[in-house]
């Protein structure tokens, strides 16, 4: 059932949480599987800000890279600069 659940976390986390602080939270999952989960919906938060600033609607909240980078800070996890690219997608 925890595999399950975070299979569909990887795709899509806000299928399965509310908020990143709910990934935190969630005993079911290894600290590594945390943070696996937070970066894709880090990068899914990073591709909706690109997506404002081309003038495309956003019907998420302005404060979600910021929920999720705290939440990724809560779990010691710094920025991964090994996968993110030298774009406004991720530039370190």
């Amino acid at each position: 059932m925890a595999d399950d659940k975070k299979t569909r976390a990887l795709v899509d986390p806000e299928l399965v949480y509310a908020m990143p602080a709910d990934v935190v939270r969630d005993v079911a999952l290894s600290r590594a599987d945390k943070i696996e989960i937070l970066r894709r919906w880090e990068y899914d938060a990073r591709e909706l800000q690109v997506a404002d600033e081309e003038g495309l609607a956003n019907p998420r909240p302005d404060n979600l890279l910021d929920a999720v980078v705290a939440a990724l800070h809560e779990l010691g996890a710094g920025p991964d600069v090994e996968h993110s690219p030298p774009t406004k997608h991720g530039s370190v």
